[in-house]
């Protein structure tokens, strides 16, 4: 059986909205802020992620498993573009002004020598690019916990697409937290059997083979379930011809300004990366310090 996110029905302002008007607004923004690296400007965006995410009424019990699981994927690229000065080198920044080196330190038995120059470009773009990252994560994070699960279909099809794909949008939308459970319903059958996770050892390889008992029954599992869904809508007759919908959605107007503001945001933010306004920004304290 599929199951969806952790949805609860709350009087707040966000959930008023119409599903269709917020999937406009986050892809408006989103396709904003790609176009900046200038920190203030992003700080603008923030902002106004986190007084939607605030007004949407989640709590951090609610939401919890999913922002460490995010943050540790942020940290990681951000610290592996600091490290490495890939992806803002060359497009972002041109030149960079040294704060401190570090090294270079000699590995044992190989020779190679490592160094880390940390320069007041790298440092601001990482800030950047973790700021960014953040500010859709708090935009897109809160669609899934506030949209009611029974309009996920219509929600897409509203968008103008067809009904294959907004079936399909309404499938993908329900199997993280259904490949979850069948984890966790997993997990605790083989501790019942006596396996023991916590427990693994040896080399990288072993433990990726200890984990068989876990890792093959939730994929079968996944398989058997998409084949019978495939089955469940083929017996519908399911691509034949226009689908109909339990539910109907209407804008109000609200959704309508809400819309209109999106669309506003994306025009200025395409003119304004039109004429290169919004690029890297350096403070010019950072600057000063570096020596320039």
């Amino acid at each position: 059986m599929l199951i969806a996110w952790r949805y609860r029905e709350r009087n707040t302002l966000i959930q008023k909205l119409d599903p269709r008007a917020r999937i406009i607004m986050m892809l408006a923004l989103l396709f904003s802020i790609i176009q900046f690296w200038d920190l203030r400007v992003i700080l603008v965006f923030l902002a106004f992620a986190v007084l939607q995410y605030a007004l949407s009424g989640l709590t951090w019990r609610e939401t919890r498993r999913v922002w460490i699981l995010v943050s540790f994927i942020i940290f990681f690229m951000t610290l592996l573009t600091f490290i490495t000065g890939r992806g803002g080198a060359q497009t972002a920044y041109f030149e960079e002004h040294l704060l401190w080196r570090l090294g270079p330190v000699t590995l044992p038995l190989t020779g190679w020598q490592l160094k880390l120059d940390i320069t007041a470009e790298k440092t601001i773009f990482a800030l950047s690019q973790l700021l960014r990252m953040y500010t859709i994560t708090f935009m897109a994070v809160t669609l899934p916990y506030t949209i009611d699960p029974s309009l996920y279909g219509v929600t897409f099809r509203g968008l103008g697409l067809p009904d294959k794909f907004a079936y399909a949008m309404d499938l993908a939308f329900r199997f993280v937290p259904t490949l979850g459970r069948d984890f966790s319903i997993t997990l605790d059958s083989q501790r019942a059997r006596g396996y023991e996770v916590e427990k693994l050892s040896g080399g990288i390889v072993a433990q990726i083979r200890r984990l068989a008992p876990l890792v093959v029954p939730v994929t079968i599992n996944a398989i058997l379930g998409a084949e019978d869904i495939i089955d469940a809508m083929d017996l519908r007759a399911f691509g034949i011809g226009p689908r109909t919908w339990v539910y109907e959605l209407h804008y109000r107007r609200a959704d309508y300004l809400l819309i209109a503001f999106s669309v506003l945001v994306f025009a200025v933010s395409t003119v304004l990366s039109f004429f290169e306004i919004g690029r890297l920004w350096i403070p010019a304290a950072l600057l000063r310090l570096a020596g320039a």
